[in-house]
């Protein structure tokens, strides 16, 4: 039996068939508007319709960016979709009918869970996985589980605090971890240094002509790997923040291995030496305990996909 895993974004979703080994049989893409709650609804249920007639369906992983009710059912919030207590698997229910099992994840859950199983976390049984895009995800596998916590909203640790009075985050809060240590947070220290150091600049600059504001952070990843020392050194920095924070959560949960997702993987060892280097510099006893792997996401942007089907089996 197959199941479908719906990776669900803020303007498009991306989902496919999935088989028990993690192999995607198929996959499609939809056009969907954030505002509009009922067109990710008629779009999933597009999806099922299309992909249940050449396989056999078992079960819909549904992965949303948001924090996701404990029993599975539908999405208590969402910064960047109208959906607030959404009853999502009834709202999709209600235009396929059957029997079928639908089950809501959250996206990095969902992304973590695919490394976990398929990717570079089949060797281990207690995992950390970030997810680096726009913002700051992250997935705990502890014992083989993923821990979701008593209100399903465990792992939300780019919302952890570590600038009191620091950047203002779209929660509502200063300072969060995911301020600092982000593709966002990269663009935002990349165009300031555009005006502050001209000077060292001129690379970045002839990259987007002359304009800050149309800075990305392929740019600057781009610039770095061409040796552009102000994008090596903001490379570096976004490392740092990554490494020091995943140091705070490793004293909590004393993880195996440390997987780093999202676009930002792009840079390679030149975020992750940095990445390393101040996670070891910051775990607590150092040099006396067994420090975790950091290593790259394996699965791309197909985790969510895979992770979302093969949790909706469990």
């Amino acid at each position: 039996m197959h199941a479908i895993g719906v990776d669900i974004g803020g303007t498009k979703i991306a989902a496919g068939v999935v088989d028990e080994h993690g192999t995607i049989l198929a996959k499609t893409r939809r056009v969907t508007e954030p505002d509009d709650a009922g067109s990710i609804d008629q779009a999933i249920a597009e999806i099922y319709g299309e992909f249940s007639e050449s396989y056999e369906v078992g079960s819909i992983g549904l992965a949303a960016a948001g924090f996701v009710s404990s029993d599975r059912s539908g999405v208590l919030f969402a910064p960047n979709l109208a959906w607030r207590n959404y009853p999502l698997d009834e709202r999709v229910r209600a235009l396929i009918g059957g029997d079928v099992r639908i089950v809501v994840e959250n996206d990095a859950n969902a992304a973590g869970w695919a490394e976990f199983r398929f990717g570079v976390g089949r060797d281990v049984e207690d995992m950390l996985m970030l997810t680096v895009g726009t913002g700051l995800g992250g997935a705990l596998v502890t014992g083989g589980r993923l821990v979701r916590g008593a209100w399903g909203v465990a792992a939300e640790v780019g919302h952890m605090r570590v600038v009191p009075g620091g950047h203002y985050c779209g929660c509502g809060h200063e300072g969060c971890w995911e301020q600092y240590a982000s593709g966002s947070a990269l663009v935002r220290d990349a165009q300031a240094a555009l005006l502050t150091q001209p000077e060292r600049a001129g690379r970045l600059l002839e990259m987007v002509g002359g304009t800050a504001a149309d800075l990305t952070g392929p740019d600057v990843t781009a610039a770095a790997q061409e040796g552009d020392e102000l994008a090596i050194e903001l490379l570096a920095e976004l490392g740092r923040w990554i490494g020091e924070g995943a140091a705070s959560v490793a004293a909590l949960i004393d993880p195996g291995l440390i997987v780093i997702g999202g676009g930002v993987g792009a840079a390679g060892d030149l975020l992750l030496s940095p990445v390393r280097h101040a996670f070891s510099e910051q775990l607590s006893g150092r040099g006396y305990r067994p420090e975790a792997r950091i290593e790259l996401a394996a699965m791309g942007n197909d985790a969510g996909i895979v992770g979302a089907a093969d949790l909706s089996r469990l």
